[in-house]
């Protein structure tokens, strides 16, 4: 193709202004960078570090995988769509409902340290930095238990931004934090984490699928030992994360 041809249509159009602000937000809110102190909890890793359930990339794999698609990743992402769901059409009643839920549903007292902070800090950051229309009145339809996925269902809702993305980069978020709060602890290399976040992306994409169509009758986990390390962390003798 010479330089006087006319580029393809595809190639030519890019986003639209509401998806590049979705995009952009997405990538702000979700990022290492924003400020919810996501780093400083391992969500019982270290606990199964210490206990050596976790010695190497492939069993760090194996046990976030399991935790993503049979534990709090799961669960986590269906908490993120519901409240979503509830803040776009203004229910205030089924969104504190399901603010109330995702907040008791929680193994341990870490745990609910962990989402807690974090979700108020989004919710508190997003506030004073994308102020948006009708921003407020869902916090407050939220009530005062709001836990991470439920604070990032609803300010994607403020913002207007789409759903399957904001699912998909939450999880990204996550899965990415296990990943670092592991390798610090084993210890790894920055090619293994990597490795591991490669191999966890058809993990991710199915987990956001069923969580999208799932509803809260759907909600339940199964990971016994990672739960345990939750509860077992709170008494660890050193500890480098607050989980």
């Amino acid at each position: 193709m010479t330089t006087s041809e006319p580029a393809p249509a595809a190639a030519s159009s890019g986003m639209n202004a509401e998806e590049s602000a979705a995009l952009y937000r997405l990538m702000t809110w979700l990022s290492p960078s924003f400020p919810v102190g996501a780093f400083s909890y391992s969500s019982g890793i270290e606990w199964a570090v210490e206990a050596g359930d976790i010695t190497d990339a492939a069993s760090l794999r194996d046990w976030l995988g399991t935790m993503l698609n049979d534990g709090s990743g799961f669960c986590d992402a269906v908490f993120l769509a519901q409240a979503y769901r509830a803040a776009s059409v203004q229910d205030a009643t089924a969104l504190r409902e399901i603010a109330e839920l995702a907040a008791a549903f929680v193994p341990s007292r870490e745990r609910q340290l962990e989402t807690s902070t974090q979700g108020r800090a989004f919710i508190d950051i997003a506030r004073a930095a994308w102020a948006c229309d009708g921003f407020d009145g869902m916090v407050a339809a939220s009530g005062s238990a709001i836990v991470y996925p439920v604070a990032v269902g609803v300010v994607s809702a403020a913002h207007a931004v789409p759903l399957a993305p904001a699912m998909h980069a939450f999880l990204h978020a996550v899965v990415s934090n296990w990943i670092s709060a592991g390798a610090r602890l084993v210890p790894l290399g920055q090619t293994d984490s990597q490795r591991i976040l490669a191999s966890l992306e058809t993990d991710v994409a199915a987990t956001a699928k069923r969580a999208l169509a799932a509803s809260l009758d759907d909600l339940g986990s199964a990971t016994f030992r990672a739960d345990l390390a939750s509860l077992r962390h709170e008494t660890q003798y050193t500890r480098l994360f607050r989980s």
